[in-house]
């Protein structure tokens, strides 16, 4: 994963218009980001968030039980090629918001459409910023190599050069699927029993995948619990969470 920018962005002044209301100008569609250059970044800053290169425990040692079930996972993974759930975690390698989310349209029973819950993207899309502020001190200090470089085989999607060259251990993914899932199980407790399922998959997609080991992924379920912790003592996340969780209770009353 690319690191986002901590620069100040418009996209908070465009979202601030269109949740002022703007009463004497037609309503219009919010405006999003378009990909990590203008993404929004998180609602933590480096004092304030964990740093998962102290709270993880280092990935499994070279030769230990560990690796070799990582190892053997990654094999026996490799025969799914060809399958439906080959092709979810083909699918599920995506991470970009403020698309994304819509990983669990089917746990929530409605279609995520960022249009129509603009606070609950910026939301979930500000979250992708703290996974990076959170996880990246941990992917450098172990920089353990994905399975795929160390002995390579297919994966179910064509990995991009910098992927071979990131850290395996925590897995990203796993982590800011973990968070998402937590946060909307919250907003929508009556579906959490799928919400939560869809979570874990969408980490185990990336162990499928071939681009990292059962471990790096138990490891990403733990920075994910530990953002949205560190979230939840936050005002300004708290705020937010209120009205997205507003936005998607009229959406799931309304139906759409």
């Amino acid at each position: 994963m690319m690191n986002l920018p901590n620069a100040p962005l418009l996209v908070g002044a465009a979202f601030a218009l269109v949740l002022a209301g703007c009463a004497a100008a037609p309503a219009r569609d919010p405006i999003f980001w378009t990909g990590f250059r203008d993404h929004p970044h998180g609602y933590l800053d480096e004092g304030s968030a964990p740093n998962a290169a102290n709270f993880l425990p280092p990935p499994p040692r070279p030769g230990s039980l560990r690796e070799q079930d990582d190892i053997a996972v990654y094999r026996a993974t490799r025969a799914l090629k060809g399958t439906p759930r080959w092709a979810q975690a083909a699918a599920d390698n995506e991470i970009e918001t403020p698309s994304a989310p819509r990983i669990f349209d089917k746990a929530l029973g409605i279609a995520f459409v960022p249009e129509r819950m603009p606070t609950l993207t910026l939301l979930l899309g500000r979250m992708l910023g703290d996974l990076e502020t959170i996880q990246t001190p941990a992917k450098r200090n172990y920089f353990r190599p994905r399975p795929f470089v160390v002995e390579p085989a297919e994966t179910c999607f064509q990995p991009e050069p910098w992927l071979g060259t990131s850290g395996s251990y925590p897995s990203g993914h796993a982590a800011l699927g973990w968070a998402w899932a937590l946060v909307l199980a919250e907003m929508a407790p009556d579906r959490a029993d799928a919400l939560l399922s869809r979570g874990v998959a969408y980490g185990e997609s990336r162990m499928i995948c071939g681009v990292h080991y059962a471990s790096d992924v138990e490891a990403g379920r733990i920075v994910g619990a530990a953002i949205v912790a560190a979230l939840k003592a936050d005002p300004e996340f708290q705020a937010d969470f209120t009205i997205a969780a507003e936005e998607l209770a009229e959406a799931r009353r309304t139906g759409r």
